[in-house]
């Protein structure tokens, strides 16, 4: 029986796989068995737009100046995560674990998104979850991974991560958790901007009150 065959994209260009039925294991063009980290319903299809498709041309109109870093050692993954988001007209950050994770979160100014994949060498994403929390810097963290238990979301969740998703995964589904990311950014900026006015108008109110006899 003939193993069937499927297209996906890499930065050179476009190549075949074998696809092995019932699984989303692929073998690439040297004959390396991998997984795409989403769906292979997804890979290979004509750009068709879907009752679920998502348009980021809103989100990148809002957000295009707020970095997305992604951590995942992975070289095949992270290419063609990076190349979604490229498509998207997202500002990405690539990086090939966490300690390259933290150094460019550490880099960025303001506000974040970061997209971690939950097992890599060295420092893993928990521990940039964890990092990310005690260095109190705005991060919204999207944890990727192919443990899908309660147990092992739980503990994700608790490290630090404000979202969890499980490979492989529906790139529409990533597009829509970065666009909530990016929500929750947002609404934490206003937030943070209301909160010092109101520490200047206290401030105010403190100086008036000494200035005035009573």
């Amino acid at each position: 029986m003939a193993v069937p065959q499927a297209e996906y994209e890499l930065p050179w260009g476009r190549a075949r796989g074998m696809l092995f039925p019932g699984t989303h294991r692929m073998l690439n063009t040297k004959g390396i068995s991998f997984s795409p980290p989403w769906q292979i319903s997804d890979v290979g299809k004509p750009d068709q737009p879907k009752a679920t498709e998502l348009d980021a041309r809103r989100a990148v109109a809002r957000f295009a100046q707020l970095p997305i870093v992604i951590a995942e050692d992975d070289l095949v993954s992270r290419t063609l995560i990076s190349n979604l988001m490229e498509k998207w007209g997202f500002k990405a950050v690539v990086a090939q674990d966490g300690q390259e994770a933290m150094k460019a979160l550490r880099a960025e100014q303001g506000p974040a998104l970061a997209i971690l994949d939950w097992m890599m060498p060295g420092m893993d994403g928990l521990q940039v979850c964890r990092r990310i929390r005690e260095s109190e810097k705005m991060v919204y963290v999207i944890l990727l991974t192919s443990l899908g238990t309660k147990e092992n979301i739980v503990e994700g969740l608790h490290a630090g991560a404000d979202d969890y998703l499980i490979k492989p995964f529906d790139k529409n589904e990533l597009l829509a958790r970065i666009q909530v990311g990016f929500r929750i950014l947002e609404l934490h900026g206003v937030l943070a901007a209301r909160v010092k006015e109101l520490e200047e108008a206290a401030t105010e109110i403190g100086d008036l009150k000494l200035r005035i006899p009573l």
